[in-house]
């Protein structure tokens, strides 16, 4: 049977990845949504945009933070499946700019988790951030761990995504699936994130921001992965007694549709082995002005994803080295850098 997909943020770098997946069954309507803002370049918002379009997404420019008018898109496409992929990312401007993130990824979140309760959605899928694991410093992550110690405002309000949702997962019997992604890169990716940014300095000859003096480890997550990762779960709607509740499955507080799953790739690379596969890659040797840690930073992280293998038969697997490659040739043809 056919079905209507209502994905927020679908101009945005795993909005855009996902719905290219989800557009591969024509059967299935795609309804995207995204407000287009001006955080990065719009022109990459928008060329993601023309390539979904191409392939036959209806696309409404919408603001989450307004709830009636998202609630006529819900109310004309009654949609079965939500996926909440909007929301205002970055870590660090998150600190200096918090009433945007309370807006966006509070408040935008309500909006849509409310509606997606009121028209009895069959399964709401969420992106969380591995960054809500915060002072945990026990390795690899679990779903089970405490994340009652976020160290960024961007993270706290990723804790509150999965609070509400857990709410909603207990009042109305809503299926919720919280995403804990671990730092997600690949082509089409934000200009913010250290991949676009180490790229673009070294090919301009300018010095790389190194932070914590290069002590620093993360679980990097090829883009396609998490798409794949994404669509497997749509139809692996939770259950009551879902063994696989971030709540203890023994407890009667289990006994209601609500998950959180880690999405990453479960290999920790070091920052400097980072930067060696991206200047092997450039055949370019990097600049780098060595800093202290920087606020909100988590030093390392590390996910275990065997949770989400147990669900979907799948996992994210692609190597760095892979990955990094086909972000740098992305990278050189959109910019057209011989």
């Amino acid at each position: 049977m056919p079905k209507t997909i209502l994905v927020t943020g679908c101009c945005g770098f795993i909005g855009f990845h996902t719905c290219l997946k989800l557009l591969k069954n024509k059967k299935n309507k795609i309804i995207g949504i995204d407000n287009i803002n001006n955080y990065y370049d719009t022109k990459l918002k928008k060329d993601r945009l023309r390539i979904l379009k191409n392939k036959k997404l209806k696309f409404y420019k919408i603001d989450i933070k307004n709830f009636f008018i998202l609630e006529k898109i819900f109310s004309k496409y009654r949609p079965h499946h939500v996926i909440n992929l909007a929301a205002q990312a970055g870590v660090r401007m998150s600190i200096k700019k918090s009433r945007v993130y309370l807006d966006a990824n509070i408040i935008g979140f309500y909006n849509v988790i409310e509606l997606s309760a009121k028209y009895k959605i069959k399964h709401f899928l969420y992106a969380s951030s591995s960054s809500v694991y915060g002072l945990n410093n026990s390795y690899p992550f679990k779903e089970f761990d405490t994340t009652d110690h976020p160290i960024s405002f961007y993270a706290a309000t990723k804790k509150c995504n999965e609070i509400l949702a857990h709410y909603y997962s207990y009042k109305d019997k809503l299926p919720t699936t919280g995403l804990r992604f671990f730092t997600v890169y690949g082509p089409y990716g934000r200009p913010d994130m250290s991949m676009f940014i180490f790229v673009k300095n070294i090919l301009s000859n300018k010095k790389i921001n190194v932070f914590n003096y290069g002590d620093m480890a993360r679980d990097f997550t090829y883009v396609e992965d998490v798409a794949n990762s994404i669509v497997k779960l749509i139809p692996k709607i939770p259950k009551k007694n879902n063994k696989f509740s971030l709540i203890n499955p023994r407890s009667d507080r289990s006994k209601f549709p609500f998950r959180i799953l880690n999405i990453g790739n479960s290999k920790q690379i070091s920052l400097s082995k980072y930067i060696k596969l991206i200047e092997m890659n450039l055949s370019k040797k990097s600049k780098i002005n060595f800093k202290k840690l920087q606020f909100g930073d988590i030093k390392k992280t590390l996910s275990n994803s065997n949770e989400l293998y147990k669900i979907i038969s799948y996992k994210p697997e692609t190597k760095i080295e892979t990955g990094i490659s086909k972000f740098i040739e992305w990278y050189k043809s959109y910019y057209k850098i011989q």
